[in-house]
């Protein structure tokens, strides 16, 4: 008969092997493919939803601009540089986030953060009709959301602002003019 103590071991260093496979696995499971991740970046739609955030980028873009030269008075050829500069930076940033250009971002990004078990999952909720109604309805989805938010925002902002009201400001004391200073040879 086998000492209890032995077996008891053998079992805890059975149990410890399959814990430390078990906690390893994530690390051997294999990766997805590039065919893989573009079918799920089909299904999630995700080269139309890129295309949709030039134009909020050239909108910031313009504000920027507009807020850097407001009331800056400049000559034909000044403004005409100026617009120059700005259709160059859209251009950049069009080509930066092109399809061609993410793509390549996309595969290694989701290569680096799925499993291909993950990624063929989630293609599989996307490719569903609750996924694709998801898809839909996600910027309605994130307006309301963002509603919701300014909503809390706004009675928070109100008590900042009465809590920076109580805030006691002493005036600075005076300054003296500096004192003539005397030459000495």
């Amino acid at each position: 008969m086998p000492h209890p103590t032995s077996t008891t071991a053998r079992a805890l260093s059975r149990l410890l092997l399959a814990l430390a496979l078990a906690a390893s696995a994530p690390a051997f499971a294999a990766e997805p493919t590039d065919a893989d991740i573009d079918r799920l970046l089909k299904a999630s739609r995700a080269e139309s939803l890129l295309a949709g955030v030039v134009p909020q980028m050239e909108a910031v873009q313009q504000q920027e601009f507009d807020k850097h030269f407001a009331g800056k008075e400049m000559t034909e050829e000044q403004k005409a540089e100026v617009a120059r500069i700005q259709a160059k930076t859209q251009e950049i940033v069009r080509k930066a986030l092109s399809w061609e250009e993410m793509r390549p971002v996309y595969l290694d990004v989701y290569k680096k953060t799925y499993t291909r078990e993950d990624v063929r999952a989630i293609t599989k909720f996307y490719e569903s009709a609750a996924g694709q109604r998801m898809l839909d309805k996600n910027p309605a989805l994130m307006q309301n959301i963002m509603t919701a938010v300014q909503q809390k925002m706004v009675p928070m902002l109100a008590e900042l602002q009465a809590e920076i009201k109580n805030i006691p400001v002493t005036p600075p004391p005076p300054v003296s003019p500096p004192q003539k200073r005397r030459r000495t040879r």
